[in-house]
């Protein structure tokens, strides 16, 4: 019956909280979105999660925006969503420049690893989902319980669960990924200081 109604007819369905028009019209756009995410970044697990994003910032936002034009509306929102994207990885890169260079003629190749390893994850968290990225940053930062972050999130602990277990996989995947590349980075860093 949903896929009968106009793109109008489904905004004002989601609106009212109707989880159905946001199903539909998830189903309507999500393979386009992905695919111009997908062709703007290169990268498809960046891509599937800047169009998660952007369906979730759709949902949570149903009662405050006005969208005459859905379709207009998802597009844009992928693309300023991967604009912040990029943002963030050209500051990463600033951050890993910067921390190349030392004035001191000595240093501890542990503590340098350490400090590359710390801002290279910190890069992952903040790409991560504002959910996933919360829990996380609870339960690692602040040692707080499932109990408190799901209190302060206002999920449940199931819900907790599910984001912690998505962070760490997103880290796991982000270091198997990047983890070659990242090794040659501190080697060359450390070559250039000998």
């Amino acid at each position: 019956m949903y896929n009968r109604f106009s793109d109008l007819e489904l905004m004002q369905l989601l609106k009212e909280g109707d989880q159905k028009a946001f199903s539909e019209i998830y189903h309507r756009y999500w393979k386009k979105l992905l695919l111009m995410a997908w062709n703007l970044s290169n990268h498809s697990d960046h891509a599937k999660d800047i169009v998660h994003e952007v369906f979730m910032s759709l949902w949570e936002r149903r009662n405050t925006i006005e969208i005459q034009n859905p379709a207009a509306y998802l597009a844009t929102s992928v693309k300023f969503s991967l604009f912040k994207y990029f943002q963030k990885e050209y500051r990463r890169a600033e951050l890993a420049r910067e921390n190349c260079v030392f004035d001191e003629a000595t240093y501890d190749e542990q503590a340098l690893d350490a400090v590359f390893l710390q801002e290279y994850i910190d890069g992952i968290v903040e790409e991560m989902p504002e959910k996933c990225r919360l829990v996380f940053k609870y339960s690692r930062d602040l040692g707080l319980k499932n109990m408190e972050i799901a209190q302060k999130v206002h999920i449940s602990e199931k819900g907790v669960e599910a984001n912690l277990t998505r962070a760490l996989r997103i880290l796991r995947r982000q270091l198997k990924d990047y983890g070659l590349t990242l090794l040659v980075l501190l080697s060359q860093c450390i070559s250039w200081f000998k």
